[in-house]
């Protein structure tokens, strides 16, 4: 197995270790909660700028130019979680217009800023000493995107089964989902208070 392959599936098992990685799960499910399949471009545009958020920090915190109390970080990710579960509950369910769109990009890619921080301090360790690391972070980020789009491809199939085949209200598919996830969320931040 080449260098890449194997951060290609560390970025890939990242996501999809339902065990280890469950809150990374619900970040991708809440983010998507608004969503049915008709939005599938709006999805994957979503989750990109999450990934692109997430490797930049993931990238600064690996290379040592930012450093944050790794207690602190393991407490705002399920805050992030669970700010986005919330504020899924009052988006109305009419067209979304362009403006609530971005707001959406800009939260998933802040938001995306707080979970890079999480996976740093692993993937430093992974890393060791060696300087040249380009290769390597590009690999487990285009893993890290490939395992979202897995989730968000069983989200969208769950979806289309539940909201258009079943014809369960759209709304009460966010509400149900959303509520789920925040409440999964608070015992997580319970667990991961600080201070």
């Amino acid at each position: 197995m080449s260098e890449f392959q194997l951060y290609f599936a560390l970025g890939k098992d990242h996501i999809l270790d339902y065990a280890n990685g469950y809150d990374h799960i619900l970040f991708v499910l809440s983010l998507c909660a608004i969503y049915v399949v008709s939005d599938w471009k709006r999805i994957l545009v979503l989750v990109t700028a999450f990934t692109i958020g997430h490797s930049i920090t993931l990238a600064l915190s690996t290379l040592r130019i930012i450093s944050i109390n790794a207690a602190l970080v393991e407490f705002l990710i399920p805050l992030t979680i669970f700010i986005t579960s919330i504020s899924n509950l009052f988006k109305q369910e009419t067209k979304s217009s362009s403006r609530s769109i971005q707001a959406n990009y800009v939260m998933a890619l802040f938001f995306g800023l707080v979970h890079g921080m999480g996976f740093s301090n692993y993937l430093r360790a992974l890393l060791g000493k060696d300087q040249s690391i380009l290769s390597q972070l590009l690999a487990f980020n285009l893993g890290l995107e490939f395992g979202q789009i897995v989730i968000v491809g069983i989200f969208m199939v769950v979806c289309f089964i539940l909201v258009d085949l079943i014809k369960v209200n759209r709304r009460d598919w966010k509400m149900i989902l959303s509520s789920a996830i925040a409440g999964i969320t608070l015992i997580l931040l319970k667990d991961r208070i600080f201070w």
